[in-house]
């Protein structure tokens, strides 16, 4: 049997001719970028999420970006201000607050969970600490309870990376309305995936809003008035039509993930394998990635490759060791390390059969680190 670890032409063939009549229909309107499509996806997703506001954007980094921009422009943020981020997020989140003239301070996440621990983010805030990027990594919530406790007293204000937890839930509230603004990614292989690049902002601020609306139309909110320096990061509209489609069948898509999540969880059983722990009843999760931990990881990847079974770290190196920072390449973050050191995807995803979830839970319980040397 051979089980890749993501298919999205499988995937994508349960959405095809309603695709195709999309695209038609886009491209018969004659009206391509902040048309119809994108005005009932930017609705659509404000309804899902629970927020009052959300902009399309082109893709899931320039979402940041702009959030960051907008702050400076509204003087809430400035040059050289600190934002604390988790050190074993993917490089997207450090590029947008770095881009932005902006200074990262990398903190460790908390081992169990993957997500930035809210002990450490105390422990380094500093007079300069003016923001907090969260990354709901793999689709876990964070601990946002503390985290806003932390932020309110600080005066903070609190940023979420939802590129990956789109559908998550903590207390009743969805991620990307946890905080004052989030970003959500729908590059092709997120829950909810474009063919091809885009993402949104979400906020309940309608001065954040509008400014990143105009920020990422070139600083225009008025055709040839240009008031800021701005950006194209515009979502498209046969992209914005795709979208509208899945974002239907999010909660589907979701619950779907969740299942195939809690068999993993409940069967498969080896002692050389560390699974993710199941949330809180107050924390839905919405498995975008379902990583196992293993002191056997290499070995445990060619075994499973040799059983026809895909995989995928996310992520090999972490951003304080890559030659874009290679200012910092000096710290030393020994958690986030071994996680990256560790770490292994396995196939998740809402189009996987029974047939082929029991084949990944009986290799993983049969592997051994001697048998794949």
């Amino acid at each position: 049997m051979k089980i890749p670890f993501l298919n999205l032409k499988h995937i994508n063939q349960a959405y095809q001719s309603r695709i195709e009549e999309a695209i038609r229909r886009v491209i018969n309107s004659g009206w391509y970028l902040q048309g119809e499509e994108n005005n009932r996806f930017e609705s659509v997703l404000s309804e899902q999420i629970g927020c009052n506001y959300v902009v399309g954007t082109g893709n899931g980094l320039d979402a940041l970006r702009l959030i960051f921009r907008a702050y400076i422009e509204m003087g809430l943020l400035k040059v050289g201000d600190e934002v604390i981020v988790p050190a074993n997020t993917y490089i997207a989140s450090i590029l947008s607050i770095s881009e932005n003239g902006l200074i990262p301070v990398l903190v460790e996440p908390d081992i169990d969970t993957y997500n930035i621990s809210p002990e450490k983010i105390g422990v380094s805030i500093t007079n300069r600490t003016k923001a907090i990027l969260v990354v709901h990594l793999y689709g876990l919530v964070c601990d946002m309870e503390t985290i806003s406790r932390i932020v309110k007293s600080k005066g903070l204000l609190l940023i979420e990376d939802n590129a990956q937890a789109i559908g998550a839930e903590l207390n009743g509230r969805k991620t990307g309305n946890l905080s004052d603004a989030a970003a959500f990614s729908f590059y092709p292989g997120k829950n909810i995936g474009a063919l091809g690049d885009a993402g949104a902002v979400t906020t309940n601020n309608p001065e954040l809003a509008n400014l990143i609306k105009a920020l990422a139309n070139y600083g225009s909110s008025k055709k040839y008035i240009n008031k800021f320096k701005g950006i194209n990061s515009r979502l498209d509209e046969i992209q914005a039509a795709i979208l509208n489609l899945k974002l239907d069948d999010l909660n589907d898509i979701t619950e779907r993930r969740r299942t195939i999540a809690r068999r993993y969880c409940n069967e498969i059983k080896n002692s050389n394998l560390v699974l993710p722990q199941w949330p809180r009843d107050k924390m839905k999760h919405s498995w975008h990635l379902y990583v196992i931990r293993s002191n056997y990881r290499d070995a445990l990847m060619k075994f499973l490759s040799e059983k026809g079974i895909g995989s995928m770290i996310h992520y090999p190196t972490p951003p304080h060791k890559q030659e874009a920072y290679k200012e910092i390449n000096n710290l030393s973050f020994p958690v986030t390390e071994e996680i990256h050191k560790t770490i292994l995807s396995i196939p998740l995803h809402q189009c996987l059969s029974e047939k082929e979830i029991d084949f990944i839970i009986k290799a993983l319980n049969e592997f051994k680190p001697n048998d794949a040397e």
